[in-house]
């Protein structure tokens, strides 16, 4: 459960500690305890993830401040 007045996790709203966010997805009558059930695995060691596109940073490297984080570039690289 958030912070009351933070941004609701599940409305367009104000966290109002409805406790909606803490319910379990598959059995809404009980309160969610990290069981993880209702998370899809796939069989096996590993996972495949699917990439459509790759960004590539367009800015000149800046050595004074490398995670400023505002006023990057980024562009699509197409196929």
């Amino acid at each position: 459960m958030k912070n009351l007045g933070e941004p609701c996790v599940l409305k367009d709203r104000a966290c109002t500690l409805c406790g909606d966010c803490d319910l379990c997805d598959l059995d809404p009558s009980k309160q969610c305890d990290n069981c993880g059930q209702c998370l899809d695995f796939p069989d096996g060691d590993f996972a495949e993830i699917k990439i459509d596109d790759i960004l590539l940073n367009t800015d000149s490297p800046d050595h004074a401040s490398p995670h400023r984080g505002h006023g990057h570039n980024y562009k699509i690289k197409s196929q």
